[in-house]
């Protein structure tokens, strides 16, 4: 790794969102490490076609699988600079009384567990190294709509994503760290299929005051401002990228 390069761990690296944050970051010259979970199909197809980028499968949820993404990064790439929250999974859509124990555990420990083992990773090591970095959650505007009839775990688990950074982001400013959040709407991925509804996108469309869902590559370029120097003075944000919602 040449001096001074800008060394990323994006979590759920390889599809959706992720996918937009990493191509856009390599794009700017950032040396990334795509996090993934088990979809090794995307994960090849991402590594063929992007080279550079080092993909490494874990388990956000895993403290011992987040130390060994970060050990996999830096063995590959150099000291990790900057993180993205990305990876996420909104369970099953339907009502709360229907839902699953099972689901509701795995949902929270992958959407705020995970953000938390990860951050909590990423500022150990930039404590020891006595460096400053910077990390970008990935929320949802759900967070602050609640989904009623729909995934309002998914919404609870995004809220406390929220709440995370503006604490964050207080507790570590003084070292120079940097920790906002974007917070997108409904946007054309496919965890809307994982949720069990994958035209959901289009029917939810017209209550969007812009009158569509978005496209991954417009939150991905939101990330890439908050890590990059434009956003020095920025911490502690929620980003709203819900096209008016």
């Amino acid at each position: 790794m040449s001096a001074g390069r800008e060394v990323l761990v994006v979590t759920g690296g390889t599809r959706g969102i992720g996918a937009a944050v990493t191509r856009a970051a390599h794009a700017r010259g950032y040396a990334v490490c795509a996090g993934y979970a088990s979809d090794d199909a995307s994960a090849d197809r991402l590594r063929a076609e992007l080279p550079g980028v080092v993909v490494v499968r874990a388990d956000v949820a895993d403290p011992a699988s987040v130390a060994a993404l970060f050990d996999a990064a830096e063995a590959a790439l150099g000291p990790v600079t900057a993180l993205v929250n990305n990876a996420g999974i909104p369970g099953r859509l339907g009502r709360h009384v229907d839902a699953p124990v099972e689901m509701l555990r795995r949902v929270l420990d992958v959407n705020v567990l995970g953000t938390m083992l990860c951050a909590r990773e990423a500022l150990r090591r930039w404590e020891a190294r006595g460096t400053a970095g910077r990390i970008v959650n990935v929320s949802s505007r759900a967070a602050a709509l609640g989904s009623p009839g729909e995934y309002v775990h998914y919404a609870a688990s995004k809220a406390a994503v929220e709440t995370f950074t503006v604490g964050l982001a207080k507790e570590v400013g003084a070292a120079g760290v940097r920790v906002n959040c974007v917070a997108p709407g409904t946007i054309r991925t496919d965890i809307h299929a994982a949720a069990g509804d994958a035209t959901r996108p289009d029917r939810v469309a017209a209550r969007v005051p812009l009158g569509r869902p978005g496209e991954p590559e417009e939150i991905a370029a939101a990330v890439v401002w908050l890590l990059s120097d434009e956003a020095s003075y920025v911490t502690g944000a929620v980003l709203q990228a819900g096209g008016g919602l």
